[in-house]
């Protein structure tokens, strides 16, 4: 049986479509215990061509480009719950991207501020606030950039990088305080965002003929929240099923 998050609160960013993993990840969480506050940014997906699939949750709806928004976040879920113990950073940016030779600074600039600055930040609020009490954990959501090219996602993958790279040293300078940093890489997952042929071409690169699912992902971080991975930080994990590139 998976430990037990009783007692414990989670801040959960992007938990904005039912299809989506943010969603999955709160399910989870709560699931396993743990009192969830949501994050969500509707309007994102809105703007997007698979358009968006409320899920309708409490908690707050926050622009995290917005410079003073990772703060104010954290400040809502600890006057919500009292305190923060779990914050995973879901939420992304997508679309709006392109290749070499489609770039503007705006396009770079916006990418960066939404899935970097506001993720790091978060994880500077969430260390701020935390009190010292058992548990402390910090979750980056990272992409495939290390592990293959994505020539149309260039300002994407530039942001994700960061990510990764950055988990280390966070882990390090939190690591004292016995907060867990790690980031999740949950390869390609079915979130109803592909079209049909792009859908079929990415199933066949699975040994076993299927995408990830928003669960496989939320069940990872699931693990990574309790006290069972408290001896693992500084960590990209890939969970790709094995995906072939």
């Amino acid at each position: 049986m998976p430990a037990s998050l009783d007692g414990r609160v989670a801040l959960v960013t992007g938990v904005s479509r039912r299809a989506g993993i943010g969603h999955a990840i709160a399910g989870r969480l709560a699931a396993l215990g743990a009192e969830v506050f949501r994050h969500h940014y509707a309007r994102h997906d809105r703007e997007q061509p698979w358009g968006a699939d409320p899920a309708q949750p409490d908690g707050l709806e926050l622009d995290l480009a917005e410079p003073d928004a990772p703060e104010r976040l954290l400040a809502a879920a600890a006057a919500a719950h009292g305190h923060v113990d779990i914050l995973v950073c879901n939420h992304a940016l997508s679309g709006s991207d392109g290749g070499l030779g489609e770039l503007d600074a705006a396009m770079l600039d916006a990418h960066w501020a939404v899935n970097t600055r506001s993720s790091i930040l978060l994880a500077q609020a969430f260390a701020t606030r935390h009190d010292g009490r058992p548990g402390g954990r910090i979750v980056f959501f990272t992409s495939g950039q290390d592990l293959g090219p994505m020539p149309r996602e260039i300002a994407y993958a530039a942001s994700k990088g960061a990510l990764a790279s950055i988990t280390r040293s966070l882990a390090d300078a939190l690591a004292d305080r016995a907060i867990t940093v790690n980031a999740v890489n949950p390869g390609p997952v079915d979130t109803g965002y592909a079209p049909l042929d792009v859908h079929e071409a990415m199933r066949l690169r699975f040994p076993r003929g299927r995408w990830g699912t928003p669960e496989a992902a939320a069940k990872l971080v699931g693990f990574l929240a309790t006290d069972d991975a408290d001896w693992i930080t500084g960590q990209t994990i890939n969970s790709e099923g094995g995906f072939r590139r």
